[in-house]
């Protein structure tokens, strides 16, 4: 193991007072949100159980990043919303994709330092 991932080696919780590994070294029962989001579970109200760290030089956001962990096993399924909140996020999605200026639903969400779309920043009749 490499010095920068033993660095962050800390299976028991001892230093960082969670378990916590490197990149890529969890074990297997233990998931990111994403990562029970892909296979159609949440948390359920369960805390934060381990985390990953790793040394980042990304531009803008050096320094260390954190993952948290949950266990797979008190994951409960995601909520299925009803027809009213999918009615809701319809209109509200349809909303953001109006021009004010030609009232044309453009495809796309409008960009909002323009407030309108781009044929209308542009100044192209629509």
């Amino acid at each position: 193991m490499s010095r920068i991932r033993a660095r962050f080696w800390d299976p028991t919780g001892q230093r960082y007072g969670i378990p916590t590994y490197p990149w890529r070294m969890a074990p297997p029962h233990l998931l990111t949100k994403r990562q029970l989001a892909a296979e159609g579970l949440r948390p359920g109200g369960q805390g934060v159980q381990a985390q990953i760290l790793w040394s980042s030089t990304r531009h803008g956001a050096p320094g260390v990043r954190a993952a948290y962990l949950y266990y797979r096993r008190f994951a409960l399924p995601k909520r299925t919303p009803s027809p009213a909140q999918l009615a809701a996020l319809a209109k509200a999605t349809a909303a953001r994709r109006t021009c004010p200026g030609c009232r044309t639903d453009v495809g796309y969400v409008l960009p909002r330092h323009l407030g309108t779309c781009l044929d209308c920043a542009r100044g192209v009749a629509a």
